[in-house]
């Protein structure tokens, strides 16, 4: 992170913002990272829900954003306010979501998308062979994966655990639980990417 040299334009809270990230980046001062979700959790998750229309989404999207800008903290220049940084990556992965929502031709394994009528894509998300990240996940010790598993969301804590632990497929999931198998695609995803962002600041 750059030395900010004259920051006599900055409000008393954007200053604190860049002591608390300046803690986060020297030290890995885990409590700088928490107070710093904590001071934009809302404010982000607003602004998220009003671009996607949707509760659920926009909390995903919100942890999401976190996530990026935490790992890619060392590229934040302190000549613009935290929270503007913040913002941005915010809204940009919000963009990128509602685009990605919006295509109907994607078929990748990893990544399920709904048509815009509410048709399903007929793709499956479970193959012969293990995707990277679930690679990853394998290597894991089991302990470590549990605990990071435990502390998923309920609606990704279950899907994840029949789907790596018992070994179900998407399908099979779908009418244990009683939902669409898009939904499941879905909610499987971003559960995997959760535990990928967690695995690998353990790793680092």
């Amino acid at each position: 992170m750059e030395e900010l040299e004259d920051n006599s334009h900055f409000s008393f809270k954007a200053l604190y913002d860049i002591k608390l990230v300046e803690r986060a980046l020297q030290n890995g001062d885990q409590k700088a990272f928490a107070e710093l979700m904590k001071r934009y959790w809302e404010p982000v998750f607003f602004m998220l829900n009003r671009m996607v229309m949707n509760k659920d989404d926009a909390e995903d999207l919100t942890i999401e954003a976190f996530g990026k800008a935490f790992k890619n903290l060392q590229q934040y220049s302190p000549q613009y306010a935290f929270s503007t940084w913040l913002f941005k990556i915010a809204s940009n992965n919000a963009i990128d979501y509602l685009r990605k929502k919006k295509m109907e031709n994607l078929t990748s394994l990893d990544r399920p998308v709904d048509r815009d009528g509410g048709e399903e894509l007929n793709q499956t998300i479970k193959g012969h062979s293990l995707t990277p990240e679930e690679t990853i996940i394998k290597k894991q010790d089991a302990d470590k994966v549990h605990e990071i598993i435990d502390k998923l969301k309920p609606r990704y804590k279950e899907i994840v655990e029949l789907f790596y632990m018992e070994q179900m497929s998407v399908e099979e999931i779908s009418k244990r639980l009683d939902l669409p198998v898009a939904t499941i695609k879905t909610r499987l995803f971003r559960a995997r990417e959760l535990l990928m962002q967690v695995l690998s600041r353990k790793s680092d």
